[in-house]
């Protein structure tokens, strides 16, 4: 089954716009996603940096997304914009929430990664990527990824 994820702010290999880096006001973009299957019961996304030369680190974590839920607006945060079943993981930079593209030098690619799974997670607001990796296995239905890149700007917005 195929999981499309886009945004209307880029396309798919297209440059993320600076409104939503360290260089602007470091705000999530608008999601959606298509998917029709019944046995989807919850989504899960990740952001992160493809080419960080330490890893692979996650900039965003949202899990629990219910099955009816195929967008995210924009600037989701804990208070904000979030419908109230949609839980938050930790980051790689120990934070609940979104961190935008912020490469130290070059061009990046960044992942919003996308999961349809058959089950919710019996995980709390918090959870690393590890363990919402585990909780997930043996879950995922299908799978969708949008790229962006993004490369550190000498112009700072907001």
């Amino acid at each position: 089954m195929e999981l499309v994820i886009k945004s209307s702010e880029f396309k798919n290999n297209d440059l993320i716009p600076v409104k939503y880096s360290c260089d602007g006001i470091n705000i999530s973009p608008q999601l959606s996603w298509t998917c029709k299957n019944e046995e989807v019961k919850s989504f899960v996304l990740f952001f992160e940096d493809l080419d960080d030369k330490n890893g692979t680190p996650v900039h965003w974590i949202l899990f629990n997304i219910p099955s009816f839920i195929h967008q995210l607006h924009e600037d989701i945060t804990t208070v904000r914009n979030i419908p109230d079943d949609i839980r938050f993981g930790t980051n790689d930079f120990g934070k609940i929430g979104y961190k935008g593209p912020c490469p130290q030098s070059g061009t990046h690619h960044y992942a919003f990664k996308i999961f349809a799974l058959n089950k919710g997670l019996p995980l709390e607001s918090g959870s690393s990527k590890k363990e919402i990796l585990k909780a997930m296995e043996g879950h995922v239905i299908a799978k969708g990824k949008l790229i962006g890149k993004y490369k550190k700007s000498n112009n700072k917005l907001g």
